[in-house]
């Protein structure tokens, strides 16, 4: 397995403030009916600050805070139309609620070459407004490569 990890890739780090309607968008989209994800007075009496965002919203903050599918594609000079979703997963380490700024510092874990396939490997750093880390995310991007028939 030869590592396809190039110096010219650079990941930039991102903001991204949370909204209450950008939560509410991502709650009806996955069909999440809690209300906490709808009404802030029902989040604080749950014990959250505000409304709190889903499980699976970072990938909503990464597409929409800088690190979209675009932005993937041209870095590391995929074909879209042979790119699958490999992976997924998220470590919580902190609560994130409507209102927080969140700092993103992503960074490339792995690259390489297996099979026909491209993997990448990228881990993101999220902290909150105050400094303090909340989250880390690392997501696995498949590139089928090869001839097709």
């Amino acid at each position: 397995m030869e590592s396809l990890l190039k110096e010219d890739v650079k990941l930039k780090p991102f903001r991204f403030t949370i909204e209450r309607g950008k939560i509410r968008e991502f709650a009806m989209a996955i069909g999440d009916r809690n209300p906490i994800y709808y009404d802030a007075d029902i989040a604080r009496k749950e014990g959250y600050r505000d409304i709190p965002i889903p499980p699976t919203f970072p990938t909503a903050i990464e597409m929409w805070g800088g690190l979209d599918f675009e932005t993937l594609i041209s870095l590391f000079g995929l074909d879209p139309l042979k790119v699958l979703h490999g992976g997924q997963e998220y470590r919580y380490m902190g609560e994130i609620c409507a209102g927080d700024t969140i700092t993103a510092a992503p960074q490339l874990i792995s690259a390489f070459e297996k099979r026909n396939l491209r993997f990448i490997t990228i881990g993101i750093h999220y902290k909150n407004s105050e400094g303090i880390k909340v989250l880390y995310s690392e997501s696995t991007i498949i590139e089928r490569r090869g001839t097709e028939k």
